[in-house]
């Protein structure tokens, strides 16, 4: 069972009882997702259940992956579900993958909860994955949370393709950001959990 604690939050594997909270939040119509990818196609409610209950069966049967591809955002003292962290690969071929963060409720925004699960995360798959050396953070120019958040955990900002993507009949620029394994560990010499702590 993995979890790590911030101050705020936790990062944790899911729990059978986050089921109707993932269910809620993970439905089309929810206001973060306007920020996180709207350009992509979004999952009916119908294929939000079915992956949900895809989750509990892994649940049930302790057949979570190694490394963990998503992990729940929770509140540290409520364990209430509030958020996810993930990442994918860009090219599997040469161990570079992208990470990302969702805080569904925007009560939560703007608090430094995203920084903390962002930063556990990033440091999680660092330790997890040692083949990996860098990791990645995609977002578009009309997301100034997640560039501003990127930016706090030293990120780089390393790319900007110009006109994109589509919002709302708009045209934003893509961004990337990225973070080395070399850089990570000489600000974070004993863990992001640990300087959270200090």
């Amino acid at each position: 069972m993995i979890q790590l604690s911030g101050t705020q939050i936790v990062i944790r594997d899911w729990k059978l009882a986050d089921k109707d909270d993932c269910i809620f939040w993970r439905s089309p119509g929810q206001y973060w997702q306007k920020f996180d990818g709207p350009y992509y196609p979004r999952k009916t409610k119908e294929e939000i259940i079915d992956l949900v209950d895809e989750q509990c069966e892994k649940i049930k049967t302790d057949s979570f992956e190694a490394p963990r591809k998503n992990l729940a955002i929770a509140d540290k003292n409520s364990d209430k579900l509030i958020g996810q962290v993930g990442w994918y690969w860009e090219s599997k071929e040469t161990n570079w993958l992208c990470a990302g963060i969702a805080i569904y409720d925007p009560e939560f925004w703007g608090h430094g909860r995203g920084y903390e699960a962002f930063g556990l995360w990033t440091d999680y798959l660092f330790q997890a994955m040692p083949e990996i050396v860098r990791v990645d953070l995609r977002t578009w120019s009309g997301n100034f949370g997640m560039m501003k958040l990127a930016e706090k955990l030293g990120y780089t900002k390393e790319a900007c393709f110009r006109k994109a993507r589509i919002v709302d009949g708009q045209y934003y620029d893509s961004i990337g950001y990225g973070v080395l394994r070399e850089e990570w560990e000489e600000w974070h010499p004993q863990g992001f959990q640990k300087d959270l702590a200090d």
